[in-house]
């Protein structure tokens, strides 16, 4: 026991981050990273913000940024909410909108986060498992709820629903908060932001570190009606008004207009994950249908957690969860052709040695 913590400190089980090793030679598939660097309008946006005008407070409204992620998502300013991170995003919005009388619904297999800012904000929460072939049934969710979130596509499966069945949600559940997480929308889903001006219960959250290569700057958003914005910025300025420093606010906004530069890593990442999924398909394992910026595959004639280990020891990085529906499973983040070349000449010698 520790002396000086609070009760709720003794009774949390933190998140825990994927790792960031320092092994030579890594292949480091393990914390959906991109490939690719940042767009360089963005890395030259950075480079100008950092003047002497970094001994002044940034925006805290941030409002070139939000204007140009409103012209980019077809909504106005007023209608989004940037923060440090998605994952910054996600936590206010768990106090702001998702602590309800009746408890939070979110799948079963999915960000590990949820469960873990629920026991830290006292959100009652159950949880809907998914089905047999790991996907979200809307239907499983025609029960007593308080507020839903789901990722979509959903992670770690990678499964991606339709706006179509997002907007059935939404109908069938019009009276309570409804957070759609889209941090790996743009590799292959539909974002439901366009669900946004019939539904004012709606919150889109995204985040410009998967396919927008700024993981290390921190930046994420939600698009939503103005009264779900309004709640998010009571949250965030009764904790961090400046949660976005000025050199993040250059970059993120560079990246944003940036168009041809995003599409095309898009591309280039999607095009590389079916490429991978080929090759580990020969192999034997089963992958899911992936709509995100990773896969999740297991094999039938081996254990998840084993060949986790031995692709470390062969200074190839992939996630695996230790939790029953997913032990089976790896979560391969897709990196470079050549990443992926390593990984199948890695994983083709430990199953000959198998």
């Amino acid at each position: 026991m520790k002396p000086f913590w609070s009760q709720i400190t003794h009774a949390l089980s933190p998140y825990v981050p994927g790792e960031q090793p320092r092994i030579a030679d890594l292949v480091k598939l393990n914390t959906n990273e991109s490939p690719f660097g940042p767009s360089p309008f963005a890395l030259d946006a950075m480079r100008s913000a950092m003047a002497d005008t970094l001994r002044l407070y940034p925006d805290p409204e941030a409002t070139e940024l939000r204007s140009e992620l409103a012209a980019h998502h077809g909504v106005k300013p007023e209608q989004v909410f940037v923060g440090n991170g998605s994952d910054e995003v996600l936590a206010h919005a768990f106090v702001a909108l998702l602590k309800q009388p009746a408890p939070l619904l979110f799948p079963d297999v999915t960000y590990s986060f949820y469960p873990v800012w629920a026991q830290l904000f006292g959100v009652a929460f159950a949880t809907v498992p998914l089905d047999d072939g790991m996907r979200v049934r809307i239907e499983d969710y025609r029960r007593e709820a308080g507020s839903i979130v789901i990722a979509n596509p959903n992670a770690p499966t990678g499964i991606a629903l339709p706006r179509a069945e997002i907007s059935r949600l939404l109908d069938e559940h019009p009276d309570i908060p409804v957070l759609i997480d889209e941090a790996y929308v743009d590799f292959g889903g539909e974002s439901a932001a366009p669900l946004i001006a019939d539904h004012p219960n709606l919150l889109v959250v995204q985040t410009m570190s998967k396919s927008r290569a700024l993981a290390g700057l921190r930046v994420g958003y939600a698009l939503g009606d103005v009264g779900l914005i309004e709640a998010l910025t009571r949250v965030k300025d009764s904790f961090n008004s400046y949660p976005l420093g000025r050199i993040a606010q250059a970059g993120a906004t560079a990246s944003i207009r940036d168009d041809a530069y995003f599409r095309a890593t898009c591309s280039k990442i999607v095009a590389e994950r079916e490429a991978m999924t080929r090759e580990l398909t020969r192999l034997g394992f089963i992958v899911l249908p992936s709509s995100a910026n990773f896969v999740f595959a297991s094999h039938p004639e081996q254990d998840g957690s084993k060949l986790a280990a031995a692709l470390r020891e062969r200074a190839v990085l992939v996630r695996h969860f230790n939790k029953p529906r997913t032990a089976p499973w790896l979560r391969i983040t897709v990196g470079s052709e050549d990443d992926t070349r390593r990984l199948i000449e890695a994983m083709t010698n430990i199953l000959k040695e198998a």
